[in-house]
């Protein structure tokens, strides 16, 4: 049985093109697996929380396939970011400040008329880049009709307009 296994999965870097193509097919269900156990708003939501797991998910499972790092302890890995991802964000739903830790807070960028200068900068927002979304989200062409600007945990420009 380990014959067939080294066969089919090869060892270390000199993998041929047959074992690369199994390694990628098991690591596929693997992968699928564990962006389960993360969850789905890992892959909605691209915060820089969610952006981790996909990065560091891609990052290491790809060591597998290629022969870089020995496959099961790479799997492990997998799974052990995957389930932080989950733990934290199940945390952060019962626990604002660990929410804030992890996913940030909202940035008020624009109120009563005016751009918050600082906080545009922190966020590497230009007053172009609000206009923009004012544009887009609202259909207007000027800020005439805006309450306040925020950039989102998400990264996300949302926009509060003005009661009439």
């Amino acid at each position: 049985m380990d014959e067939i296994i080294h066969k089919l999965f090869g060892e270390g870097k000199e993998l041929n093109a047959l074992q690369m193509g199994d390694r990628a097919f098991v690591m596929f269900f693997i992968t699928l697996f564990l962006i389960r156990v993360a969850g789905m708003r890992a892959f909605g939501q691209k915060s820089a929380f969610d952006m981790i797991i996909v990065i560091m998910l891609g990052a290491i499972l790809s060591r597998a396939v290629t022969g870089d790092s020995a496959f099961f302890p790479t799997a492990v890995a997998g799974s052990v970011l995957a389930i932080v991802h989950r733990l934290l964000a199940l945390i952060s739903v019962y626990n604002d400040t660990i929410g804030s830790i992890v996913k940030g807070n909202k940035t008020i960028l624009f109120k009563n008329n005016k751009v918050v200068k600082k906080n545009m900068i922190n966020c590497s927002v230009s007053y172009k880049d609000l206009e923009e979304e004012v544009r887009l989200i609202l259909n207007e062409t000027t800020m005439d009709n805006v309450e306040e600007i925020f950039m989102e945990r998400s990264g996300k420009i949302s926009i509060i307009k003005k009661r009439k």
